[in-house]
């Protein structure tokens, strides 16, 4: 399984980029973006589950980030507006067979991507 996650760049604040994670291999049910800040943890970003039927958003990116998954291209993507300068993180798609509870914690996933590099500037 691999998944390679592209898209990231420099946005004032206010514009919108396009994160994409290109996986191969088998299947999973869930589909995810986690995103890790300078100096923090690891946090939930956004997830797709049952190809892509099902959506959960942290709040802080409800109603900002759409995410969406292209089943016959086996590739996800994170349609990010409205970007804030603390969106600035690096990005990773991860993909995993979660149950619905742990479906936001980076532990329920086995497979990642390398990350992609958002920022967003004032």
């Amino acid at each position: 399984v691999q998944l390679q996650a592209s898209g990231g760049g420099l946005v004032q604040a206010g514009g919108s980029l396009r994160l994409t994670c290109a996986a191969s291999g088998r299947t999973f049910r869930s589909y995810a973006w986690f995103r890790q800040a300078p100096g923090k943890e690891r946090e939930f970003v956004a997830a797709a589950l049952d190809r892509g039927s099902r959506r959960y958003y942290t709040d802080s990116v409800k109603g900002r980030f759409i995410i969406s998954r292209d089943n016959a291209k086996n590739t996800l993507y994170l349609e990010m507006n409205s970007l804030k300068p603390e969106d600035t993180a690096v990005y990773f798609c991860a993909a995993g067979d979660p149950i619905i509870s742990s479906l936001r914690a980076s532990e329920a996933y086995n497979n990642w991507g390398q990350g992609t590099l958002v920022t967003v500037s004032s």
